[in-house]
Formats: C-alpha cells, structure tokens, sequence
C-alpha cells in the first residue's frame, strides 16, 4: 500500500481577518490575500473576502453565534493574518485573543492609504510570534510567501 504524504501547508489552518462591520472598502484587497493564504493552508474565515457580505454581516447570524464560532476557529487556527489597514474593534479583538492564545500573527497594514496603525498593533511587532508588515497589494504574494517559508 502506497502512503500519502501531505505537505504540513496543507492541513495548516489560518485565521484570515479583516474589517466587517468598521467597514468593507477593502474588501477586494481581502479576496486576493484570501486566495494567496489558500497556498499555506485551509482559510477558516473564507467569508470575510466575501463581496455579497456587508457591513451588517449576515442576517440570520446573531452577534454571540458569530463570536462563539469565530473564537472556536481561532482556537482551531496555527497562524492569523489580519489586514488591519481598515480600523476596525473586531479584528483588534481578535488580535488580542490570539496573543492571549499564543498564536503566530501576521498584521498587513498599507501604510498609502494615509492612516496610522495602531501604537497597539505596531509596537506589539517582536519579529517572531507577532510580525507586522507594512505594504502594498502588489507587494503582498512575496510578503506571504517570506512568512509562511519561514514558520517552523
């Protein structure tokens, strides 16, 4: 019998996220780097790239099955990648959940936009467990592909 080998990228599960309610401007930006991270991984949060979703969500969610679930997909991911460019209380939360959990983190901020990142996010960059990157869209395939070859 002939044994399958599964590269570790593929049953590594990442926790995309990405502003919803705070606003969806960048949700284009989210679907790209969404199908990037598929390369390393299965994407839990698939659904924050989603277009068809507004800031309003989805309507049959309530606000406590939406935080129950994606807390059981944080618990269950290896790695976060957040694109905090957008402010947004959710994905700051969700960021702090995840250092509470000892996850690796990977913020995204593109700094053309004019905003400031949070002194937060920003001074919260050790290079190992919590990296933070500033870039730009076409910038970001070679700052996943950088990340993802350096995780153990």
């Amino acid at each position: 019998a002939h044994l399958l080998f599964y590269p570790r990228a593929m049953a590594r599960n990442i926790y995309f996220a990405g502003s919803i309610r705070a606003g969806r401007a960048d949700v284009e930006i989210y679907a790209h780097i969404v199908k990037l991270l598929k390369r390393y991984g299965t994407v839990l949060t698939e659904h924050v790239a989603d277009s068809k979703i507004d800031e309003n969500g989805k309507e049959h969610e309530n606000d406590q099955y939406i935080h129950d679930r994606d807390m059981a997909w944080l618990e269950k991911s290896e790695v976060i990648v957040a694109e905090v460019t957008q402010p947004s209380l959710g994905v700051g939360y969700e960021i702090g959940r995840a250092v509470d959990l000892k996850k690796r983190i990977l913020c995204l901020f593109r700094p053309e936009t004019g905003k400031r990142l949070s002194a937060m996010i920003r001074g919260a960059h050790n290079g190992s467990t919590f990296t933070v990157k500033d870039y730009s869209v076409d910038q970001a395939e070679g700052i996943l592909e950088n990340y993802f070859s350096a995780l153990p």
